[in-house]
């Protein structure tokens, strides 16, 4: 789901910080070249890297804008993958089964793109039709993206598509760095970010605008929050680095996180708390097979639980989890294993959304829930697949990778 988001930037974070009044006339190409000539040095001031070279900068109308990301989209998520992560959230409840993910994502990241930086070119691009008084910020963030693209290999990073927990982690990082560092370019060395008032507003600004956007108004949950989660915990994580004890270095290499319960609870991350990894027993009749992770486990607690927006305050005491969708003649089965941290996470998850998974309605279906214990560990399994299913007997089994 977040995938193509390194194509993409939200053209209005942190829109609080821009102009008011008339908005400027559109600039041409020597005034786009002045603009990054002009924001080289701030951007280096607030990510604490130097660029290399200079990146290059160039404009494209809506229409390339979306060719480009058809391109992306076809590359990063082929027709199999696609059906596989659109038929998953469907078992999951997270998406309705008439709705066709491709068309959704496509017409949103047109409506919400307003720049991007493409790693295969090394070059800036605006949208021509952007609003004018956002441009700076655009070109802003995604500077910051070519400064990334110096330093990290940002294609192994987000091509590593094996466990989508840990690339939306990255994602994170990458987009939290981003956000922030051009927040602090636009407010011109104020440290806005250090008043704990300024991350609620932030918060709301940024679900408040994107909600003012027709096709991520009309989204699912779990759309949306692929969408905002790494500018969001992103850059609240990024705030939390800059003020760590690991302020002085950057968080690449072997040190990126490598879940999203370590972009949402940071302690987790300075004590060197790692997910477990999971392992299905290899099998060519898969559907589809990954990791839901914390962040997506609480976007299916909120819709367990009918709410429209996730909470993030109380850690769920995941240890790590692995999901696999397999074919069956009557229709796709899903079979997911999650560990806990403790046996208290196991029975608190269990006894409050448990019954809800249950008694999850599908036509034809049924399902199974329970807790058990993996190498004396405390673990839970769901299944959710056809009643005929002759899997039944012989539920795949997953152990701990070695």
């Amino acid at each position: 789901m977040r995938q193509l988001l390194q194509a993409c930037s939200v053209g209005a974070v942190a829109l609080f910080l821009g102009c008011r009044g008339t908005a400027p006339a559109k600039p041409g190409a020597a005034a786009m070249d002045r603009l990054v000539d002009s924001l080289q040095a701030p951007v280096e001031r607030a990510t604490g890297l130097k660029f290399k070279e200079r990146p290059r900068v160039a404009k494209r109308t809506r229409q390339q804008v979306r060719a480009y990301l058809v391109r992306k989209l076809d590359e990063q998520l082929p027709p199999p993958k696609l059906r596989g992560l659109e038929t998953t959230y469907q078992l999951f409840g997270l998406l309705p089964d008439t709705l066709r993910l491709r068309s959704l994502l496509l017409d949103l990241y047109t409506e919400q793109v307003a720049g991007y930086y493409d790693p295969d070119s090394a070059t800036l691009f605006a949208v021509a039709d952007a609003d004018p008084a956002q441009l700076r910020l655009v070109l802003a963030h995604e500077m910051i993206h070519a400064l990334q693209g110096q330093y990290v290999p940002l294609d192994s990073i987000l091509h590593d598509t094996s466990n989508n927990d840990r690339l939306s982690a990255a994602q994170a990082i990458l987009e939290g760095q981003a956000t922030l560092a051009s927040i602090q370019v636009l407010a011109s060395g104020q440290n806005v970010t250090a008043d704990p008032e300024f991350w609620d507003l932030y918060r709301r600004q940024i679900r408040q605008q994107q909600s003012s956007m027709p096709v991520f108004a009309r989204a699912p949950l779990i759309v949306r929050e692929a969408l905002i989660f790494p500018y969001l915990a992103g850059a609240e994580f990024m705030h939390w680095w800059k003020n760590s004890p690991l302020g002085d270095t950057v968080p690449y290499g072997p040190r990126m996180p490598v879940s999203t319960e370590q972009i949402l609870t940071p302690d987790r991350y300075l004590r060197g708390d790692s997910p477990v990894s999971l392992t299905f027993p290899i099998n060519s009749d898969v559907l589809y097979e990954d990791v839901l992770g914390e962040n997506e486990i609480r976007v299916l607690t909120a819709h367990l639980t009918g709410r429209n927006e996730v909470r993030t305050s109380a850690p769920l005491g995941w240890a790590g989890d692995r999901y696999r969708v397999i074919p069956t003649k009557s229709g796709p089965a899903l079979v997911w294993y999650i560990m806990w941290d403790d046996k208290r996470s196991a029975e608190r998850f269990t006894w409050g959304y448990g019954g809800k998974l249950r008694s999850t309605q599908r036509k034809e279906y049924r399902t199974l829930l329970e807790n058990f214990e993996l190498e004396g560990k405390p673990a839970m399994r769901y299944v959710l697949a056809p009643v005929t299913w002759d899997g039944w007997g012989n539920v795949p089994m997953v152990s701990l990778a070695k």
